[in-house]
């Protein structure tokens, strides 16, 4: 993930910073408690499209 682009974009549920997940292929918003794909290298922050991040993975 570009690191130019990651500075830029947001959560669009709580427009809150994204945390880049590699090794899930995933964008994680704490504040919002989701998990936005990324595939193909480009982000789908679509809120239907997210999953929602579970208590261990808060932790983590």
């Amino acid at each position: 993930m570009d690191k130019r682009l990651l500075d830029i974009l947001v959560c669009p549920v709580s427009q809150g910073a994204l945390e880049w997940r590699p090794e899930r292929q995933e964008l994680w918003s704490r504040a919002s408690r989701l998990a936005y794909p990324v595939r193909d290298g480009i982000p789908v922050m679509l809120e239907e499209e997210a999953r929602e991040l579970s208590e261990a993975e808060l932790e983590a």
